[in-house]
Order: C-alpha cells, then structure tokens, then sequence
C-alpha cells in the first residue's frame, strides 16, 4: 500500500468516525482530532477537513427530513404561521454561534491544538448530561407522558417543533455558542440546552438536527473561502472521501439515534464521554 493510498484510507476512516459521532452528543470533533492523532492522520494547521466533511453529515440529514425541510421553505414562501414561526426560530438559534464564530474563529482553533482540553469538556460534559436527565421532567423515555416515579411532572415540555419559541430557540443558539469549544459537542450543547429550556427530548434532538444545516454549512463555506486555496491535491482528495464516507454513515447512525431516544435517555452517551476522557487523560499522563 502507497503512503497516498494509507492517507486515503485514514480519511475514510476519519469520515465513518464523522458520521457516526456528529449527531449524538459525544463531540465529534474530539473523535476526530484523537483518533487522527492516534493514526497518523496530518489535515493541516487550519483543520478545514474536521470542519468540512462534517458538512457531509449535515447533508444526510437534509436527506431524511427532506420532506420537512420543503415544507418548512414552501410554508415560510406561503406565509403560514406554524412554518414562519419555525423558520424564524432558525434564525435566532444560528445567530448567536454565527456572529461569535466569525469574530473568534482564530481563536477558538488555537484550542484544537490542546488535546488536554478534550478531558475536561468531555468529562464535565457528561456530568451535566447525567444531571440533566435526572431531572423529574426528563427521568422519563420520549413520549411517555409519565415519570420515572410513577407520577406525573406538572411541567409540560414543548412536544413540537412548531410549538418552540422564540425564547427558547435563542437558549439552544446560546448553548450552541459553547459547543465551539472542542470536545464539548454541537448536537450536546442544543439538544441538552433543549432540554433545560423545556423543550421534549425527541424535539429538542430534531431541532437540533435542522439548526444544524446552517449552522454547519456557513463553517464550511467560510473555512473553504479562508483555506480553501492552500489545500494541495492529496488534501481535497481527503476531503472529498471523508465528505462522502461522513454521508452514508450519517445516514445509519441519524435514524438509528431517532428510534434509540423514542425509548431511552442519553445517559448511556453521558457515561462514554466521561469514559472517553478518562482514557484520554491517561493517554496524555503516558506521553500521548
């Protein structure tokens, strides 16, 4: 095997990784910063392949809901007010880590050189997930209607995308801000910030599914426009592969998820983030 060919095959690797990580809240991009590191794997000081092929799960997603996506745009065109109130929600939930990116881009990428970074995010990250769903009105599955108790939470949770409001959008759109710190998770920070403004699981996860086409597209073209340049051939062959291999897996892991929370809470994803950190602090203590 070629050192091109053994390169190509660390990116397809790197793109599975991609999408089966993007969409539950383990921090993909911790994933693919350790195990890039742990293969060998060189994409750049600029790391615009973590951040484009991530696009490729975002496409699979567009793929699924593709029917709610149209009928979001169709409704929004014909003024409906369930799908302008939703679209608008959108707005307001992208802004805040919008405007935020574009004024500590730089900054926030001299943090992906840090792996040290990755053991407290991910550990203090799944700590307040378990605290999260220990609450009363999340200690239930998804559509239950009951607690874990036996009783019943007299807090009603938004059931719908179309009930979320605007208030609560813009509280996933602040949460989202924090996810720009690596290892902490996009899909974590919403779905959890979600749920904490009183917003169902299941619907706090689908929101967090749609905010993430323009929150991931508009990463992509600003880092294509900014990198985009410097990238020699080998890279976008990477990149095109990751893109690619990130899509189909996306595809399992996005339906998979969905059937997954009708049933349970992401306490089990809570405690492999506190695992994963572990490991990762054991690594760095040998000399990783």
């Amino acid at each position: 095997m070629t050192e091109h060919t053994w390169y190509l095959l660390k990116a397809l690797i790197l793109g599975v990784v991609e999408g089966f990580t993007e969409f539950i809240p383990v921090s993909s991009t911790a994933h693919l910063l350790l195990i890039g590191e742990w293969i060998g794997f060189d994409s750049g000081d600029a790391k615009v392949f973590e951040v484009v092929i991530q696009f490729g799960s975002i496409l699979a997603v567009v793929w699924i809901f593709r029917h709610r996506i149209w009928q979001l745009i169709w409704g929004t065109y014909r003024r409906e007010r369930t799908e302008v109130a939703f679209a608008r929600n959108l707005i307001i939930a992208f802004l805040p880590a919008a405007i935020i990116g574009a004024l500590a881009i730089q900054y926030i990428k001299m943090l992906f050189h840090h792996p040290g970074i990755f053991v407290v995010t991910l550990i203090l990250g799944g700590l307040i997930m378990l605290w999260v769903e220990r609450k009363p009105q999340f200690a239930k599955f998804a559509d239950s209607g009951s607690r874990s108790d036996g009783g019943t939470d007299k807090r009603r949770s938004t059931q719908a995308l179309e009930e979320i409001s605007w208030k609560q959008a813009l509280a996933v759109g602040c949460a989202q801000c924090i996810a720009m710190v690596p290892g902490t998770s996009r899909s974590g920070a919403t779905i959890i910030g979600g749920m904490l403004a009183g917003i169902e699981r299941k619907t706090a996860t689908e929101f967090s599914f749609f905010l993430a086409v323009p929150t991931m597209l508009g990463a992509t073209v600003y880092d294509l426009y900014r990198h985009g340049s410097a990238l020699s051939g080998e890279q976008t062959s990477a990149i095109l592969i990751g893109f690619v291999a990130a899509f189909f897996s996306a595809l399992v892991l996005v339906k998979a998820l969905l059937l997954f929370i009708a049933k349970h809470t992401y306490r089990p994803f809570a405690w492999y983030r506190i695992a994963l950190g572990i490991v990762v602090l054991i690594w760095l203590s040998l000399g990783g």
